[in-house]
């Protein structure tokens, strides 16, 4: 995958460059509770006012149906500038070739909400040249949006000379080491509640890895499948013929999937109940499984060791809820320190990935993790990313 990235840009004093990140963090009133994509985006801007740009910040707050103040970026300027650790101006769209024609090199300003243009969802032409207009050039620094064919995400990059920002370019080359060109065996973990909403991920993966790790209470779905009976786990058993669909597709491929043979059960949803661990055969018909069981977990780690590279979405049990956190932390440990030896490449993304390697402690211990949500669930099933396809060359 060729794009060009900011090594690519020549003498960029007072050039005005317009770069696509994305600042929809999440917040409590005026405070930023969770500044990860704030500090994410520090390296491109940085960098580019460092070398004399005039640095115009792009990005979308929420989902506003019309203007309003809740969605106003204005609310974002200060936290941002205090994450870079610079004077960072707000610029409305009334006035703003007036306001960006009084910076200087150097100077960094954020511009008001891309939504608040009905035609930036749409990718409208008018929209692109709106914002086109002022800029000189177009940096793309927000793979989180980058599955959207907005005006701001794609549409900008066939109107200026286009590159991938820092953390793009971060983005994609772990991407393309986890599954555009791994180094085999690879192995893939996919967790979470439902089958439904992973169907073509695990369609996907089971032609691109070697060990399939399915966990959550979708792993319930495919034991269903196989005979099982998960008592009363969460299980979309309108789904069993797709699970064997896939499990059959996955024999086709040499590709092995491992699913729990032991697990760890309540009959309630709480934190710390009352708790078995038992062999899947023997789960109560008034039980529901909450988490991968010790002795798969174990085997699960034999597998890691055997691979060398490693692509993790969603966690194996509810992991939200102690003790249901222990599967997934416990292989979430073994991965990071599999890593720190140097023997496996380990990327994660989604939110709850994120969370779930955060409260193992390790997420510092991956090779990289992704912030990106729906961005990073649409390349691990195999589709083109407009914002991505916009910046190839």
């Amino acid at each position: 995958m060729a794009f060009r990235t900011l090594d690519d840009l020549g003498d960029i004093t007072g050039k005005r460059v317009l770069v696509r990140e994305d600042l929809n963090v999440p917040m409590d009133g005026a405070k930023v509770t969770d500044d990860t994509r704030l500090r994410a985006a520090m390296p491109t801007v940085l960098e580019l006012a460092d070398k004399g740009a005039i640095v115009l910040v792009l990005a979308h707050f929420g989902r506003p149906k019309v203007p309003a103040p809740e969605f106003s970026l204005a609310q974002i300027t200060q936290p941002f500038a205090a994450v870079l650790g610079r004077e960072v101006r707000y610029i409305d769209w009334e006035g703003d070739e007036a306001a960006v024609a009084t910076l200087q090199p150097g100077d960094i300003a954020v511009l008001e909400n891309t939504r608040f243009f009905g035609g930036e969802e749409k990718n409208d032409p008018a929209t692109i040249d709106r914002f086109a207009k002022l800029g000189d050039i177009y940096v793309n620094d927000a793979f989180s949006a980058a599955h959207r064919a907005h005006a701001s995400t794609e549409g900008l990059a066939h109107k200026l000379p286009a590159y991938a920002g820092r953390s793009m370019e971060a983005e994609l080359k772990a991407l393309e080491k986890a599954l555009g060109a791994p180094e085999h065996p690879v192995a893939a973990v996919v967790g979470g509640a439902k089958v439904s909403s992973k169907l073509d991920v695990l369609t996907h993966l089971v032609t691109k890895v070697d060990h399939l790790i399915i966990g959550g209470g979708m792993a319930n779905t495919f034991l269903a499948a196989r005979g099982v009976d998960v008592g009363k786990s969460l299980c979309e058993h309108d789904l069993k013929d797709t699970a064997l669909s896939i499990l059959e597709a996955a024999d086709r491929a040499d590709c092995t999937v491992h699913l729990p043979y032991d697990v760890v059960v309540a009959k309630e949803f709480k934190a710390n109940p009352p708790t078995r661990t038992v062999n899947v055969h023997d789960v109560a018909a008034d039980e529901m499984i909450l988490d991968v069981g010790p002795a798969a977990v174990e085997a699960l780690g034999d597998a890691l060791k055997t691979c060398k590279t490693l692509v993790w979405n969603g966690p194996l049990g509810a992991f939200e809820l102690t003790p249901f956190d222990a599967a997934t932390v416990a292989l979430a440990k073994t991965a990071a320190a599999l890593t720190q030896d140097g023997s496996l490449t380990s990327v994660a993304g989604g939110g709850d990935t994120v969370a779930a390697l955060n409260h193992a402690g390790v997420a510092d211990n991956f090779t990289f993790v992704s912030t990106a949500g729906g961005a990073f669930l649409e390349w691990m099933e195999g589709k083109e990313l407009p914002g991505v396809k916009a910046l190839q060359v």
